[in-house]
């Protein structure tokens, strides 16, 4: 059984695909700005409001600290989110042009 040659220029050009490809890069978009507006608080917050990141919450623990250490929590939040969106949405997509890419893209 002879495989067919798959046009990808007719995959890419298909609207779903368009539409697929859309979706994603605005999700990721956002979330990438969300990313790196998180991350710079940090240094931002330490630079221009020091009072409040050196209270101390427990023991040498203080806000700065625990600060620091809730990004690692957000990221883990927002690659649990984006698997989870994933999942749902973009992946439902893809299985329909899948399903249909021999069609789709036949030379």
């Amino acid at each position: 059984m002879a495989k067919t040659a798959i046009n990808w220029a007719a995959i890419d050009a298909d609207p779903r695909f368009q539409e697929l490809h859309r979706r994603k890069v605005g999700f990721l978009m956002g979330l990438m700005v969300f990313s790196i507006a998180y991350y710079f608080l940090l240094p931002v917050g330490a630079a221009y409001f020091p009072d409040l990141f050196k209270i101390k919450v427990w023991g040498a623990v203080n806000v700065g600290l625990v600060f620091a250490l809730s990004e690692f929590i957000v990221a883990w939040g927002i690659a649990f989110y984006y698997s989870r969106h994933a999942n749902k949405v973009f992946d439902e997509m893809a299985k329909e042009l899948i399903r249909d890419a021999e069609k789709i893209g036949r030379r």
